[in-house]
């Protein structure tokens, strides 16, 4: 008798359990966390990186644009370039950014060349009158082109750094061509 009246007090106790619905948006608020705790930090993650690349991209189109504005440039004036990539980067830091500035004269059958090169704080990257590889839409005869090349290490900041220890650290690049502003092409007196 008091097994029966224990194992029907039991039934009506997982009976009134299973119908009870208080605490259930608690445990699926504890399930949904985490993942949305995620979301949040890989859309802020993905803001700050969409946020670098745009401006590594307006760096290096900006400095390709000043330099064809000239008709001679010189290492000294040159250095200052970087500069310009700062005062764009701004608020982000420039720390590791490197920009590499190169001359390339296409002759009368559209072969293009290195004119002159430079990197700040290096030797020249690239050897004068080498062959270059260019576009085939920027091969145009007895022209000339000025290439910046720009690249920023992005470091991750709070995406899943344990996840991927060797890969805390994002190298964001961008190329840009632009043809000279005036004369037949820019000069660089001492690269």
């Amino acid at each position: 008798m008091a097994l029966r009246d224990m194992l029907e007090r039991l039934e009506t106790l997982c009976r009134r359990f299973m119908g009870d619905r208080e605490g259930v948006g608690a445990i699926e608020f504890a399930i949904l966390f985490p993942i949305l705790v995620m979301l949040y930090v890989g859309a802020f993650e993905i803001t700050i990186g969409l946020s670098i690349s745009k401006r590594a991209a307006r760096s290096s189109a900006a400095i390709a644009d000043i330099v064809t504005q000239q008709q001679t440039v010189t290492k000294a004036w040159l250095n200052d370039m970087p500069s310009v990539a700062a005062a764009i980067f701004a608020p982000y830091g420039t720390t590791d950014l490197t920009v590499k500035i190169t001359g390339i004269a296409i002759d009368g059958s559209a072969n293009p060349t290195v004119k002159w090169s430079w990197q700040q704080g290096k030797p020249a990257p690239y050897i004068a009158n080498s062959a270059v590889t260019v576009s085939p839409d920027l091969k145009k005869a007895n022209s000339f082109l000025v290439r910046t090349e720009l690249s920023v290490p992005y470091k991750l900041f709070l995406f899943a750094p344990n996840l991927m220890p060797n890969q805390r650290t994002l190298t964001i690049s961008r190329t840009y061509f632009y043809r000279q502003r005036q004369g037949d092409n820019v000069l660089c007196s001492d690269c």
